[in-house]
């Protein structure tokens, strides 16, 4: 059994707004709006499909208070490109963001509601990934985030050290997960998560299951009676499992 990533989770105080500004980052559209939630998808897209991970905005009354664990990468194919993008998207309402990450080739930028986001200079690795290059957590051990979460997700390793770990689906297409070292400490839950679903026919309860033993555990955020089932990993790191599809 495995799990697939299928969708980036935002919270946002003004999903809508918040919703508008990625599809217009990224070029996709919104496939979905219901009250309180915001989903976007590349165009022509037919979900669930590893050449992209969705996003879902989701609406939440509280404020973002700290920066980040999470959060997204953006690809650029030139110095042109990035260069355009960051200005495109200062446009639609990005801020340039400190998050004293000093003298660096990429630009970081935050989205209307602050949540912070990288524009990365072009790196080939990123050549193929779609607008998404990454997403990327801060953790305390890449070794250990790689194993877990190699394990939970049919996603294979591509780079493992003690300062920086990167998986991709196991089809090598679109964006890449990473894990960072950082000496920051979780404190609050997290604003940005993943949602995982198990293959057609699987058993969610049993991947649930699968996914304890593993070292992820129950979390309660409220969701009261939802048909899916929130886990932290060994770091804390909230994550949802979603009925098979």
């Amino acid at each position: 059994m495995a799990t697939r990533l299928v969708q980036i989770a935002m919270n946002a105080r003004d999903d809508s707004a918040v919703g508008r500004f990625w599809a217009e980052a990224l070029g996709w559209s919104v496939a979905s709006e219901e009250p309180g939630v915001t989903n976007l998808e590349p165009p022509g897209f037919v979900y669930p499909d590893p050449a992209a991970v969705c996003i879902d905005v989701i609406r939440v009354p509280e404020p973002k208070t700290v920066k980040n664990r999470v959060h997204i990468d953006l690809a650029t194919t030139s110095d042109a490109h990035h260069a355009a993008m960051v200005a495109r998207l200062l446009g639609l309402g990005a801020t340039l963001a400190d998050i004293g990450q000093g003298d660096v080739p990429w630009t970081v930028l935050a989205d209307p509601e602050g949540n912070e986001f990288c524009v990365l200079e072009p790196r080939e690795v990123y050549r193929d990934t779609g607008p998404i290059a990454a997403v990327v957590a801060d953790c305390a051990d890449p070794r250990a985030m790689a194993r877990f979460w190699g394990k939970a997700m049919d996603w294979t390793a591509r780079e493992v050290t003690d300062e920086f770990a990167a998986l991709r689906s196991a089809k090598g297409v679109g964006p890449f997960l990473e894990f960072i070292r950082t000496p920051d400490v979780k404190t609050v839950k997290n604003r940005v998560h993943l949602d995982l679903r198990p293959y057609p026919g699987d058993d969610q309860a049993a991947e649930v299951a699968r996914l304890r033993a593993l070292g992820a555990t129950d979390v309660d955020l409220g969701q009261g009676d939802v048909p899916w089932t929130c886990l932290a990993d060994p770091e804390g790191n909230e994550f949802d499992v979603l009925t098979p599809k």
